[in-house]
């Protein structure tokens, strides 16, 4: 396992880490004990940071990571994520009463006394620029509640703000294959300022796992379903943004990535991890065959100069223009 320095937050991850959003809720059935040994196999091969958030499961996520981490808080890091409890679009919302409600809140879940990464959840911009989040945040830093703090956003304008503006540490952002837009302006950015980025939706919502056909059906619950136009928050959280059935024929055009690779699982996450900005990439899982199967990703060869140009390629020549809502 290779770990990078997460920004200038004083934390050295694991370049895989585990997103815990299907083992709480909105992604069809779930299982609390597979999820607790997809979370131990992921511990005991090396992966020492897992991302959550309170919205979870209505903080179950939360819950779960305490209790496979408990006596490991020094060693294994957490980071959650606050603000979609309430309105995001309501200023009180962002004030300091009600962060230290939401902070006090994932702690007891957590079963911890300190968050290693705090990150806002997916704020809108207004709220970023007119609210006093972050001088909040740097007020909890300096008293030892957290860690360090980040922000989880959906567009590149988000990003950019924070980058300029800020000091947060990391930042979370909707990456894959077929969502490559972040590597042209804001990774570069991200770097020149020691801005950890941590990459969500790797293998967008599924579609780049190749066991979708365009007919496929999803459970109620799953968001992938009840989101896939965007319908209950930023349609980019569904399957980075692209029309479902689009998607599948796209992801069909990629399944050469998966030659000499095992799988398009593995080949799909060795991408993301082999940009040189992203510090983590974090895909979610429901159970100890998933996490199984994204460690392979970790033994696939690399990506070929002459490959990353390819997939570059294609992704300006025929992914970009598909890609739905603010990016």
């Amino acid at each position: 396992m290779k770990y990078n320095k997460l920004g200038n937050s004083g934390l050295e991850i694991s370049e895989l880490g585990f997103g815990t959003w299907a083992i709480g809720g909105s992604w069809g059935s779930h299982n609390d004990e597979e999820a607790l040994k997809g979370l131990n196999r992921a511990m005991e091969a090396g992966v020492n940071f897992f991302d959550t958030a309170d919205v979870y499961g209505g903080g179950h996520s939360e819950e779960l990571l305490a209790k496979a981490t408990k006596g490991k808080e020094d060693s294994i890091h957490i980071a959650t994520k606050f603000i979609r409890q309430g309105d995001v679009n309501d200023p009180a919302n962002y004030s300091e009463k009600q962060i230290r409600t939401y902070l006090e809140d994932s702690l007891r879940r957590l079963d911890r006394e300190r968050i290693d990464l705090y990150q806002i959840h997916c704020a809108p911009l207004q709220m970023l620029k007119e609210t006093d989040v972050f001088p909040i945040l740097d007020k909890l830093k300096k008293e030892g509640k957290i860690r360090s703090y980040g922000v989880s956003v959906e567009t590149d304008e988000e990003g950019l703000y924070v980058l300029n503006n800020t000091d947060a540490s990391a930042l979370q952002v909707i990456f894959n294959v077929l969502r490559q837009k972040p590597l042209k302006e804001l990774f570069p950015e991200a770097q020149e300022r020691n801005v950890g980025i941590l990459a969500r939706v790797p293998l967008a919502s599924g579609l780049l796992t190749g066991k979708f056909s365009k007919d496929h059906t999803f459970e109620e619950d799953d968001h992938r379903n009840f989101n896939k136009d965007g319908q209950a928050f930023n349609v980019g959280e569904t399957f980075g943004g692209l029309p479902f059935e689009k998607g599948v024929e796209l992801s069909e055009e990629l399944a050469w990535m998966a030659d000499d690779r095992g799988s398009r699982v593995r080949a799909a996450l060795k991408w993301v991890m082999q940009q040189e900005a992203v510090t983590s990439v974090i895909p979610g899982f429901k159970n100890e065959k998933q996490v199984i199967d994204n460690l392979k990703s970790l033994e696939v060869k690399d990506f070929s100069q002459d490959e990353l140009k390819r997939l570059n390629d294609f992704y300006w020549e025929n992914v970009h223009d598909h890609i739905r809502g603010p990016y």
